[in-house]
């Protein structure tokens, strides 16, 4: 049973700049797909960005140019980077990993983008 530990959400002003960590409990980000998603209030969740195992990387379009993803294999954890944070990324930002037909999810950190 892989664990997902989510890790940096808080507040901060539009424009600023949050790094979000997730920490797994095994050594498997060189195998399946990591992802972040979001979901913010009213809504469905959405997915933000996502990593193979080959480190290859996409992102919704709502976050490209702002956001990166990179991870750290020798610390079983992968990142997200926010810059040029917007009210609208407001949202639960949750970690996530699908190998097959497995799919896990971390409880979700908070992120509040207002002034």
């Amino acid at each position: 049973q892989v664990q997902l530990v989510e890790s940096g959400g808080g507040l901060v002003q539009p424009g600023g700049s949050l790094r979000l960590s997730c920490a797994a409990s095994d050594r498997i980000l060189s195998i399946g797909r990591m992802a972040w998603y979001r979901q913010a209030p009213g809504k469905e969740r959405e997915l933000v960005a996502s990593m193979t195992g080959t480190a290859s990387t996409n992102y919704a379009d709502s976050v490209k140019g702002r956001f990166t993803m990179s991870r750290d294999n020798a610390e079983n954890t992968v990142y997200l980077q926010m810059n040029s944070l917007k009210p609208e990324d407001t949202a639960v930002y949750y970690c996530n990993y699908r190998l097959f037909a497995s799919n896990y999810w971390g409880k979700g950190t908070l992120v509040t983008v207002s002034s």
